[in-house]
């Protein structure tokens, strides 16, 4: 059975200090912060007034996973796209995935998410939330899920670290989906295992392109279709 964690809320980042241009991060406790139910608005954004670099997304990253109070998490990639920022939190002991996040470089709409409705208009720049789809949806460990303005975090205890579809046949599975839906793009071999899904990256004329996920118990394929094109990615451990 999953018990219920901590209260996540949205993570909102102080903007620009003005001439010096740096920047001023207010981390709110994640702890404990939500608004309550009579509140219809979301925490406060403080969003950025420029645009996001990779070191002041890894530094936003580092204070979320700090804010967790978890010794067994870290960060494993974060890969800058067109819209956002993509962050990859994994299991120190287990080497498996554990969740995905987003940092927003604009103000994402419903065409940019795919039609995932996401509550547009709370969202701004610099502004970090939990990946929609596979992320929020399959991930039997790390669940995550709105509930009114803020972000419930289940953290499962007991959960297997196994799951009935190889890493193998996630990528074929991975692969005979982008046959069909993306010609010449090609699943990479290194998925990463989560707690009920893999999460692939794929590649186009040999460069990173985007990425997909697959269900492993079902087999189902989920594009990510709120990134936009690939520009860099680091990998931190």
């Amino acid at each position: 059975m999953i018990g219920f964690g901590s209260l996540v809320g949205i993570v909102a980042y102080s903007a620009y200090t003005g001439a010096s241009n740096s920047v001023s991060y207010a981390n709110w406790n994640l702890q404990s912060q939500i608004s309550t139910p009579q509140s219809n608005s979301l925490y406060p954004l403080q969003s950025m007034n420029g645009p996001i670099t990779l070191d002041q997304a890894e530094v936003i990253a580092e204070q979320f996973l700090q804010s967790l109070h978890n010794p067994n998490l870290a960060v494993k990639e974060i890969m800058e796209f067109q819209y956002n920022f993509y962050i990859q939190f994994y299991e120190k002991d287990t080497g498996l995935g554990a969740f995905e996040m987003l940092i927003w470089k604009e103000t994402p709409t419903s065409s940019m998410m795919g039609g995932y409705g996401m509550m547009d208009e709370y969202f701004g720049v610099g502004v970090m939330m939990p990946e929609p789809g596979p992320n929020m949806m399959w991930n039997q460990k790390y669940r995550m899920r709105s509930i009114m303005s803020g972000w419930n975090v289940n953290w499962g205890n007991g959960i297997p670290s196994t799951i009935p579809i190889s890493k193998d046949r996630a990528v074929q599975l991975a692969q005979s989906y982008l046959n069909a839906n993306l010609n010449g793009a090609v699943a990479e071999s290194d998925a990463t295992q989560f707690y009920g899904y893999y999460t692939i990256d794929f590649t186009i004329n040999g460069q990173t392109a985007g990425m997909l996920s697959v269900n492993g118990i079902t087999g189902q394929v989920w594009l990510h279709t709120w990134h936009g094109a690939f520009i860099q990615e680091i990998q931190l451990n």
